[in-house]
């Protein structure tokens, strides 16, 4: 709505006298409308430091070199417009400095028709200073509580929000403007949101202090009703006779979910230690049990007697698939790890899959992207593979789908502080999906326990997903379990992607069956069990090897050095008496460059095998057949 013009009254040169001399302590200045000074009261001169005479007749403007808040036209207009303009100038003082000043100008007419201005004059410089210096501070102490991770909350002792910062908006999930005049209760969940004005009543009445001053995890709530563990710490001061308290709130989910991860790797370290050293102990006996079975099948004439022993070995077998597993899960099994192409191992996988699953259950891989190139043991991640997909078919009595999907994507810093025991990196994700019964969240947490199975009794082993994990961890990869109860489980297994991405190399051709191969050489058997190495001596010398015998790398050195024909250091990886069989056999090579080392072991560390530490050795599982040992041999006593 336009102002309506004011007529300026009419004020004679005796009534401005009048005006300036009545108020000669205030800061007043008269002057004409195009600026030239006529009245220059004594509080102007104590203002500005120009005395009366030297003021008069000098145009305002130029004395006092006036910086407005706006074009001076404007304000000129305004004034004439409206009868008068006030608001905030910039003035210079005599000695050069300028004030802050707080100005009200009147428009009046004088007897002979000029216009002429009466303007009062407030130095406001020590306030604008201190305005200046509030919101400095303000400022520094608002950069300060948007950059500082925790989330702060100012509440007054009626417990009403009065700070938010914006922390706290990120961390309940609202804005200030949502919760500020609100009762600081509705962060909360109940019981502590009814029971919270009480807490703060009892403390204004007693003085008893439960978290003042103390830090204490609560419970938050956010926006959207969920709940988090949170780390508060809340102050006390008094403004303006009321007492304010301030909170610190720091979000503990993420510390809290690193500390129960950890906690449940050094379980699964303690158990896969346990289990581990217990199934290399007893892939010993079955060395010792499957080798003396072999050897009197071998002896024995077609018949009831030579089918017991079959039945015999089939048992050993499948205590020594048991161990396996175990191993698995401990981290000790020996890998092989090859340069796989991912993406072609999963599709060529899906024909036995889906014959595996049956019908009842749609099969789906889907390949997202490309170069998906790892350093993995294919054969234990196609097995990996299988035991999800059992597991899955399982969940899904009444049939179902089962999706995999074979993707490249980036672990990042952030991700690894969540998981003690991941690292960042690009890795290939394998994700397989059902849409089963799912598992509840004790079932989840016991998932990779071995032994641990919701089946019937008779119908499992419970080693399946405690060998994947095992697997995975020892291909330096990562395994994660989603699910939730009736929708479903994905397993999420991460492998370290190769930096360098080539062409996979071609797999060799299958080999026909052949008989056993034999030889002459001269063999040094390495091994602590007097058990197993007097089963592995009778299997050589019956393929025709000379054979010498050594129960510590100690003494197989000794051998060595009296035997400079050694051809082949056939050695136990873990042994007493503080040289390990890895150990010993670099000390051998050293002095016998040419020597040829075959190492066994119910586990082996995988490291050697991933640095190649002893060039040239190779690996063989225990159990292993005569079949195994024999092909060993002479692949390396053949090589050039």
């Amino acid at each position: 709505m336009p102002h309506r013009l004011i007529s300026p009254r009419t004020a004679s040169p005796q009534e401005l006298d009048a005006i300036v001399h009545v108020l000669d302590g205030a800061d007043i200045i008269v002057h004409r409308l195009e600026g030239a000074i006529t009245h220059w009261s004594i509080g102007c001169e104590n203002m500005y430091g120009w005395t009366r005479e030297e003021a008069v007749g000098e145009p305002v403007f130029d004395l006092l070199a006036t910086r407005y808040s706006a074009p001076r036209e404007e304000i000129l207009a305004q004034l004439k417009s409206r009868g008068f303009w006030q608001g905030e100038v910039v003035h210079r003082h005599k000695n050069g400095h300028d004030l802050d000043v707080a100005s009200r100008c009147v428009l009046v007419k004088l007897p002979d028709g000029e216009m002429a201005v009466i303007q009062t004059n407030s130095d406001v410089s020590a306030l604008k200073t201190a305005e200046r210096a509030i919101k400095s501070r303000e400022a520094h102490l608002s950069s300060i509580l948007d950059t500082v991770p925790d989330a702060m909350v100012v509440i007054d002792q009626k417990g009403t929000v009065m700070s938010f910062s914006k922390a706290a908006e990120q961390l309940f999930g609202m804005v200030a403007e949502q919760i500020c005049g609100k009762n600081v209760s509705n962060l909360m969940p109940n019981p502590y949101r009814d029971a919270h004005d009480g807490y703060i009543d009892h403390y204004l009445d007693t003085g008893e202090k439960r978290i003042i001053g103390y830090g204490r995890v609560v419970t938050g709530q956010r926006a959207d009703g969920s709940n988090f563990p949170m780390e508060l710490h809340v102050g006390e001061a008094t403004a303006n006779g009321e007492r304010i308290f301030t909170g610190f709130v720091r979000d503990l989910t993420s510390r809290l979910k690193i500390e129960e991860d950890l906690r449940q790797a050094q379980k699964m370290e303690a158990v896969g230690q346990l289990t581990g050293g217990l199934a290399h102990d007893f892939n010993n006996l079955l060395t010792v049990i499957s080798g003396n079975l072999e050897m009197v099948e071998d002896k024995l004439p077609d018949g009831s007697l030579r089918d017991m022993l079959r039945e015999a070995q089939d048992a050993a077998a499948d205590g020594a698939k048991l161990t396996g597993q175990l191993l698995a899960f401990g981290r000790r099994q020996p890998l092989s790890p090859k340069e796989v192409e991912l993406g072609g191992l999963v599709t060529s996988f899906s024909d036995l899959l889906r014959r595996t699953l049956g019908e009842d259950i749609k099969l789906t891989t889907v390949i997202t992207g490309s170069h998906f190139e790892a350093l993995v043991d294919g054969s234990q991640l196609q097995n990996a593979i299988l035991n999800i997909a059992l597991n899955a078919r399982d969940a899904m009595p009444k049939g179902g789908s089962l999706t995999t999907e074979v993707s490249r994507v980036r672990l990042d810093a952030d991700y690894a502080k969540m998981y003690p025991e991941v690292r960042s990196g690009h890795f290939i994700l394998i994700s397989m999906t059902d849409t089963g019964c799912g598992m509840t969240e004790e079932v989840k947490k016991r998932a990779i326990e071995p032994f641990f199975t919701t089946k019937d009794v008779g119908s499992g082993t419970g080693l399946g997903l405690s060998m994947v994990y095992g697997f995975v961890k020892q291909s330096g990869g990562h395994l994660q379990i989603y699910s939730e109860l009736r929708h479903g489980t994905t397993i999420r297994i991460y492998l370290p992607a190769l930096a360098e991405t080539r062409p996979a190399p071609a797999l060799p051709a299958e080999t026909t069956e052949v008989p056993h191969p034999g030889g002459t050489e001269l063999v040094l058997v390495v091994e602590d069990d007097p058990r197993v190495r007097k089963v592995a001596v009778a299997r050589l010398r019956h393929m025709g090897y000379h054979v010498l015998e050594a129960d510590s790398g100690r003494k197989a050195l000794e051998v060595l050095a009296d035997h400079p024909d050694v051809a082949l250091l056939f050695s136990d990886i873990v042994m007493p008496g503080g040289m390990t069989g890895d150990e010993m056999a670099t000390e051998a090579i050293k002095q016998r460059p040419e020597l040829r080392v075959l190492f066994t072991s119910g586990y082996s560390e995988p490291t050697l095998a991933s640095k190649d530490f002893i060039p040239g050795a190779e690996w063989l599982r225990k159990p292993y057949t005569a079949r195994d040992l024999a092909l060993k041999l002479r692949e390396l006593l053949d090589r050039a």
